[in-house]
């Protein structure tokens, strides 16, 4: 799998890069994993309805093609997008959340954080509060768009939406659960447990 660091990127500019990734992939195509933050969006689901963006402001409401209902992306969140042909790895959508989703469970029991998933709800939560949101799109048995782990950034635009579309959801992240971290350490250890768990 080709790791590419791609620093701070426009949301809309990226999606379409992974578009034509996935538009453009053939057989022999490998696999690639994009790490990344975005500038301060929301992002609305293929099916995300918008009653659940209650007070955007000034920050800009992107209409996405993944799954999920809506978000907040912004400097200090960890994005990995997963660029996978998961029909040659023969694994479905659901056995690639589950995948995604313990790749971050690992990586939070090396801070001494326990994590857990939920059936109802896709995403990893530490008690009731969320800190790693996930979303996919699948076209032609590959994969684009994928997780984001919220490491040390500013929470308080969640409070203007329904996070995933619960109304109420409390959100929180990794610096307020371990104290200081460094936000390329995180990515490392994330990198390394996606490697191991996308095998």
């Amino acid at each position: 799998m080709i790791v590419r660091d791609l620093g701070v990127c426009d949301y809309t500019v990226t999606w379409r890069r992974m578009s034509d990734f996935t538009d453009a992939r053939c057989a022999d195509t490998g696999d690639e994993l994009w790490l990344l933050q975005h500038p301060p969006v929301y992002t609305l689901g293929k099916n995300g309805k918008p009653e659940h963006v209650l007070r955007p402001g000034r920050i800009p409401v992107i209409h996405s093609d993944r799954g999920g209902q809506v978000t907040y992306h912004g400097p200090g969140q960890l994005i990995a997008y997963v660029l996978l042909d998961i029909q040659r790895k023969r694994i479905g959508v659901r056995e690639l959340v589950t995948r995604l989703e313990q790749s971050v469970i690992a990586l939070l029991a090396e801070y001494g954080i326990d994590a857990r998933a939920r059936a109802d709800a896709p995403g990893v939560y530490v008690g009731e509060a969320k800190i790693a949101a996930l979303g996919l799109r699948v076209r032609r048995g590959k994969s684009f768009h994928g997780l984001a782990l919220n490491v040390d950034m500013s929470l308080e635009p969640f409070s203007r939406i329904n996070p995933c579309g619960h109304a109420g959801l409390a959100v929180t992240q990794l610096a307020d659960l371990a104290g200081p971290v460094e936000f390329e350490t995180v990515q490392k250890q994330l990198v390394q447990q996606l490697q191991k768990h996308l095998k």
